[in-house]
């Protein structure tokens, strides 16, 4: 340890320590071990390691990474032995790969294996450390931790036994379901594309080809994008990552069937979703909309993932990209049995579009009832609260979001932003590996949004961005509000609330109210309005 206690060397997984200069921890970067997770002894040290380093962006609110802080990764890397294998300025990001001897010199780490019941995983102990130059423009270093970092949102009908369930059970093709929500009519995204980020499993083209057949339509064009090395891999378990697929596929394709379809995947790890995320963002064709239907817990993430996934929703959403996320199916404790309420990641970012979940019943165009979704313990609820992470946003300060249920009573963003039909017992006519099946899950609400973000990306004739502000700005106009129902610690009730947001779609209304707020006359010209709520000469360009 140096003076002002600035490390300046580096153990590796044999204990030697390596001089390597003044360096500093990365804020956010140390991840314990897991739940239930016990230590394998070191890694190999001779074993390969790929890492993605994300930098900051040059400029607040604009995308990309200045090119000498990239220059400065891709030397420093080499330094350290490791081989720069992609290096891009509009991703803000640096990939490199080495042994785990060079990366563990690098950054200061020791990287261990551990098995748990998630499996066995690769981890890190302490911090990662870079140079002290190098600190102000590194926002994290991914990858040094392989573990699961999210869960697929979607729950399968019946997800509680009985006879009483099964009876009281209705299910819709999307389309229906969109029918019921008034989606504007003359729209179907055409001309748009939509991305899915897939952690997992896969498609075949024979379920498409099947399914749309069933409804009457065109099978959507979908093209499937690797990243990090991932595939599209069916496993042919309906019950496994497959059934989040098809899922977002049936209902993105079925509610917006005029629309292209990319589907990203990448390995279930923070590394692989954000780099899903940012090269959905980036693509050559950029995307109306990227549907997230995968999530954990806040306190599951480090704060250098979230930081790194959350700034590029921000980017997104600066790039004419809206980002839906699915709000969790485990209602106000997300899952977590510590007997607090926590709120999932990345629907909590306050740069996305977070979307929670209701039971619908209706028939036609006429919506019948409508409720927060819960089924109670073991069949799933809407995930919603208040962030322990992020403040209340500018732009829901009037939204009445509550204290949190939790001791303190911290006063965060409010989670969900809007809500629709996810209760598998009001659930989604889907087929999954061959076979038809009814799903749930706030799964299906983040590409019923993306699809409905698509067509009104069409009908407008410009991208929307981050939609948030003029949602909000509205005071619910455009909006079905659900008065009923619980996720736990919180209630439906007039208004914004956190289950079920500002509410479910009533589209063409809604539709109304964003082209309203979206251009106004200014003299004789008519002058776009910005998603900050400032007037600018020209949309973004998709």
């Amino acid at each position: 340890m140096s003076r002002n206690g600035v490390e300046s060397d580096a153990v590796s997984a044999t204990g030697s320590r390596t001089r390597v200069g003044p360096v500093a921890a990365l804020r956010g970067s140390r991840r314990p071990a897991g739940r239930g997770t016990r230590s394998l002894g070191p890694s190999d040290p001779g074993a390969r390691v790929e890492l993605t380093i994300v930098l900051r962006p040059a400029r607040r609110g604009r995308p990309g990474a200045s090119p000498e802080a990239v220059a400065a990764v891709g030397s420093f890397a080499r330094r350290h032995a490791l081989d720069v294998d992609d290096a891009r300025v509009e991703l803000r990001r640096v990939r490199v790969s080495g042994t785990v001897a060079a990366v563990e010199r690098a950054f200061g780490v020791r990287l261990e294996r551990y098995e748990g019941t998630a499996g066995s995983h690769r981890g890190h102990r302490g911090p990662v450390r870079l140079p002290a130059e190098l600190r102000p423009a590194v926002l994290a270093v991914l990858g040094l931790d392989d573990r699961p970092q999210a869960r697929p949102q979607f729950r399968r009908f019946p997800s509680v036994g009985g006879i009483a369930a099964r009876a009281t059970a209705v299910s819709y093709p999307p389309p229906e379901v969109a029918t019921l929500y008034d989606y504007p009519p003359g729209t179907d995204g055409s001309g748009r594309t939509v991305a899915l980020v897939e952690l997992g499993g896969g498609y075949r083209d024979a379920d498409l080809t099947a399914y749309f057949a069933g409804l009457g339509l065109p099978v959507p064009a979908v093209t499937a994008v690797g990243v990090d090395g991932a595939t599209n891999a069916p496993t042919g378990d309906p019950g496994g990552p497959d059934g989040e697929v098809l899922l977002d596929l049936d209902v993105l394709g079925s509610v917006a069937p005029g629309a292209a379809i990319a589907v990203y995947f990448a390995p279930n790890t923070d590394r692989g979703f954000h780099d899903a995320v940012i090269e959905a963002v980036h693509a050559p064709q950029r995307p109306a909309a990227v549907s997230i239907s995968w999530g954990a817990p806040e306190a599951d993430w480090t704060g250098q993932a979230r930081a790194a996934l959350d700034t590029a929703i921000a980017e997104a959403g600066a790039l004419g990209v809206t980002v839906c996320c699915a709000a969790g199916d485990n209602g106000s404790a997300d899952g977590l049995a510590d007997g607090r309420a926590h709120v999932d990641f990345p629907a909590s970012s306050p740069h996305a579009l977070a979307c929670g979940g209701t039971r619908l019943l209706g028939t036609g165009s006429t919506i019948a009832s409508e409720a927060a979704w819960n089924d109670g313990p073991g069949g799933g609820a809407t995930g919603g609260g208040v962030s322990d992470v992020y403040p209340l946003p500018a732009w829901q300060a009037h939204a009445g979001v509550p204290a949190s249920a939790n001791p303190g009573g911290r006063r965060g963003r409010g989670v969900p932003d809007v809500a629709g039909d996810a209760d598998p017992q009001s659930g989604y006519r889907v087929q999954v590996d061959g076979s038809p099946a009814v799903y749930g899950g706030t799964s299906a609400v983040a590409p019923l949004w993306a699809g409905l973000v698509a067509r009104f990306s069409q009908a407008l004739g410009a991208p929307l961005g981050f939609l948030n502000p003029r949602l909000y700005a509205a005071a619910g106009q455009g909006f079905h509000d659900v008065l009923a129902g619980s996720n736990g610690a919180y209630s439906a009730g007039p208004g914004w609330d956190p289950c079920t947001g500002l509410g479910s779609p009533d589209g063409a209304r809604l539709l109304a109210v964003i082209r309203a707020a979206t251009v106004v006359p200014v003299g004789r010209a008519r002058r776009r309005v910005g998603r900050t709520g400032h007037p600018r000469s020209r949309p973004s360009s998709e």
